[in-house]
């Protein structure tokens, strides 16, 4: 395997540029190692791609590339005559929920858009796009009628219950939605976002499949915001804990870059009062995300904006070391640290966030940003961004990859469900709800089906990591954690390229 490797008297350079400022509270040791031998960012996008494979649910096609997963629940949405096959599994259960499912497919289209030719540099384009249109065909599916989205499939509470694979699970695969009588903002809004920012994708490739998808974007942003209410009123699982108006904010805006019409642009300047400076950028609060984008049409000139890119400078200033206004703990080995359940989908988003800002800074010719008495140029915020990705990687106090497959060691006892039970091709008899606790769920063995590409919820606060399927907070991967990473190592192929190293990943 070939490691993409930042040439040292450049890092060498860049520490000794940062010692004026806020970065110079980082250990630059630990700044120039992190870039040292742990890297094959390629392999890297490619796994973290192929995880999704491994999520999917449904009839799979002919070009399945993980062998150990079958066809699955293929009678949902049958009971109210709904055609609700498809989509993914959101985490390690065999549950479809569709507003952090929306999520992810906004977080892997805008991976797309904007790292395109560095994704399609090492064959991982059309892969990706695959991945995209297997949400998005279910979240069309899901909007049955201009007031109506299915917003979970599968009873959170029965099948956290029992431990089997999805492909002869028998818990029920009771329907949830929203409508007019029962509204849920915050999950139409997301659903809305998640097309609008697909049909930029489709675009060029298949004009008519992203103009569907952009009219019924339009049609669930209307549903969102003319029924307002929270979807913490009505959803079983995944409540919202933030509002709705970060999800309208963050759907607008999307909508706008997709279809240019002004009136979201007018919307989201209208209601910029909803925008305040946050710490985090998560399935349940988009504030920070909506921000980042309406940075940019502010350095496009629309000035009156102003207070959304004040409050994207604010995230900034909350998570990069060195910030007067830091608010964000990193560990003692570097990473971002929000929370200690599943804290690496905070780590990922984050992340993200920090590469499409200093993208913004570079194309706009901004010097960069104050926050206090600490400067931090574009150059600086993308260093410690690339320690994030590199640190999950395996540049880390416990030396492991943080994703399934990658790199000599990495979890063995992820916490799902299909990977820790032998694959319906092998072991073809049924696996019941109290067989797989006991016979699987519980034991000590690694997985029999490596999950590749599955990045788990990471160490805990002292960078420790307990490989334990029963650890569920640290050892069990999501779809959005998964989707975060691709946008923050997708960034860092542009780098690599140039340094004349690409590798191209096999699958």
């Amino acid at each position: 395997m070939r490691c993409y490797l930042v040439v040292s008297c450049l890092l060498l350079l860049w520490c000794a540029m940062v010692s004026h400022n806020g970065l110079a509270m980082m250990d630059e040791e630990k700044l120039i190692n992190s870039s040292a031998s742990y890297e094959d960012y390629a392999d890297a996008l490619g796994k973290a791609i192929l995880f999704f494979e491994g999520q999917r649910s449904g009839k799979l096609p002919s070009t399945q590339r993980v062998k150990w997963r079958g066809d699955s629940a293929l009678s949902d949405g049958k009971p109210q005559n709904v055609d609700l096959i498809g989509g993914y599994y959101d985490a390690g259960d065999n549950v479809k929920f569709v507003w952090p499912m929306a999520f992810t497919v906004t977080l892997l289209s805008w991976s797309t858009i904007e790292y395109e030719s560095e994704i399609s540099s090492v064959n991982q384009l059309q892969n990706l796009q695959g991945a995209i249109r297997w949400g998005t065909d279910f979240i069309l599916k899901a909007h049955t009628s201009p007031t109506t989205l299915y917003t979970q499939v599968g009873d959170g509470n029965s099948d956290h219950q029992c431990w089997e694979r999805p492909e002869d699970m028998d818990t029920p695969r009771t329907l949830y939605k929203i409508d007019a009588n029962t509204p849920g903002t915050e999950a139409a809004a997301e659903s809305a976002a998640a097309l609008a920012a697909a049909s930029i994708v489709f675009k060029k490739t298949d004009a008519k499949y992203s103009s569907n998808l952009l009219a019924k974007s339009k049609s669930l942003f209307d549903f969102a915001d003319k029924y307002r209410g929270s979807y913490s009123a009505s959803c079983p699982f995944y409540c919202s804990y933030s509002g709705y108006q970060d999800d309208l904010l963050w759907a607008a805006s999307w909508l706008f870059k997709a279809s240019g019409d002004s009136k979201y642009l007018n919307y989201a300047i209208s209601n910029q009062g909803w925008s305040q400076g946050m710490s985090e950028f998560s399935w349940d609060n988009k504030l920070v995300g909506a921000q980042i984008l309406l940075t940019e049409q502010f350095y496009g000139g629309t000035k009156d904006l102003s207070k959304i890119k004040g409050d994207a400078e604010s995230f900034i200033c909350a998570v990069i070391p060195g910030s007067s206004s830091v608010q964000i703990k990193t560990t003692p080995g570097g990473l971002l640290f929000t929370r200690d359940s599943s804290n690496l989908q905070y780590a990922t988003s984050s992340t993200m966030v920090l590469f499409m800002y200093s993208k913004i800074l570079n194309k706009n010719h901004i010097d960069g940003i104050q926050c206090g008495s600490a400067h931090f140029t574009a150059s600086q915020i993308r260093a410690f961004a690339k320690t994030q990705v590199d640190y999950i990687l395996g540049n880390n106090p416990m030396k492991m990859s943080y994703m399934v497959g990658y790199g000599s060691k990495y979890p063995k006892q992820l916490h799902h469900r299909g990977s820790s039970i032998p694959s319906i091709k092998d072991h073809p008899a049924k696996v019941g709800c109290n067989d797989g606790q006991s016979n699987y769920y519980s034991s000590p063995n690694p997985n029999p089906n490596t999950h590749v590409g599955a990045i788990v919820g990471g160490p805990d606060s002292n960078d420790k990591f307990n490989d334990a399927r029963s650890d569920y907070s640290h050892s069990e991967p999501t779809t959005y954690m998964n989707a975060a990473f691709v946008g923050s190592v997708a960034a860092l192929l542009g780098e690599a390229k140039k340094l004349g190293d690409v590798a191209v990943f096999p699958y």
